[in-house]
């Protein structure tokens, strides 16, 4: 079945001009789509164009050119439905600290216009896990708290698509946990998750999609698997009792480096090398094996790989 596109943006260039005729590309010709159902995760370097991508689609910044269509209304003819169709989880805790979860959803809900009766404030508390404090007091709240108060907040018009930019900036590691099991709970509803990260390995725990960005300019855009399996080299690291060194004739293409404490470390091209292959040339080379670590690539290799020119 083909799913529908949730978010497809075409030559989206976003220029900040100094008054000159060379301004600032923060996005130059971006080409993505997000299917419905994805958790589509959109990494990148800091000042890499994220930020000024997601201010586009909450309308706070006005693109140059190109085209954003948002579950199927163009951003420039129906721009309403665009953002009734979002729900922006901002980068940083803007809560007002004198009202209640419950008020500020209700308020929430008020400013988007939705009717008293299609109201679904209890839902959405039990949804981010603060139906017991629903009638505390915004500033009690733990800082975890408000992060879940922040996607409370950005779903009460039941956005079918929901933006998170760099959700868990400094969060600690349980409450960024309870954070993911709400988003993967939320998607599992039918959410579509669009989020911006600079940690890999959130990014690769949590997303089937990837698009890398660099300086405006789409670098990548693949299956999470599909960008692990692109990794080329890996490495397996030998404790040996004595270092004999392996003659580069008889390696194969595997680099190996020797380490003083009775280390090495073999790198190979997945593609070429079987790691028995790699073992048996270190036994036949007259060393005896302690003991054998490897290493897989991880999304923090492809992406140093494809970022570094």
């Amino acid at each position: 079945m083909n799913k529908k596109n949730a978010l497809k943006v075409e030559k989206l260039t976003k220029i900040y001009s100094k008054k000159s005729s060379n301004g600032i590309k923060a996005l130059n010709n971006l080409n993505l789509e997000v299917k419905e159902g994805e958790i589509f995760g959109l990494l990148g370097p800091n000042g890499a164009g994220k930020t000024t991508f997601l201010n586009i689609l909450a309308g706070t910044v006005i693109k140059n050119s190109g085209n954003v269509n948002v579950w199927g209304y163009d951003l420039d003819k129906n721009p309403r439905q665009v953002r009734s169709s979002i729900g922006i989880v901002p980068q940083e805790v803007n809560l007002d600290a004198f009202f209640s979860p419950r008020k500020l959803l209700e308020l929430q809900a008020g400013l988007y216009g939705v009717p008293k009766k299609d109201r679904i404030t209890n839902t959405i508390l039990k949804m981010v896990s603060l139906e017991s404090q629903a009638d505390s007091y915004a500033r009690s709240l733990s800082g975890g708290m408000k992060r879940r108060l922040l996607i409370a907040k950005a779903m009460v018009h039941r956005p079918p698509i929901l933006v998170l930019d760099e959700p868990t900036a400094g969060v600690d590691v349980q409450l960024r946990k309870n954070l993911w099991g709400n988003v993967k709970a939320l998607n599992k509803q039918g959410v579509t998750i669009i989020l911006t990260t600079h940690l890999m390995h959130e990014a690769e725990e949590m997303c089937n999609k990837i698009a890398i960005i660099n300086k405006g300019n789409l670098i990548k855009l693949d299956t999470t698997e599909n960008l692990l399996n692109s990794i080329k080299t890996k490495k397996i690291t030998f404790k040996v009792k004595k270092i004999i060194k392996i003659s580069p004739e008889s390696a194969n293409g595997i680099k190996f480096l020797y380490n003083s404490d009775n280390e090495i470390i073999a790198s190979y091209e997945r593609k070429k090398n079987k790691i028995d292959e790699i073992i048996n040339k270190v036994k036949n080379a007259g060393m005896e094996i302690y003991d054998i670590s490897t290493e897989e690539g991880n999304l923090e290799d492809v992406f140093i790989d494809l970022t570094k020119n």
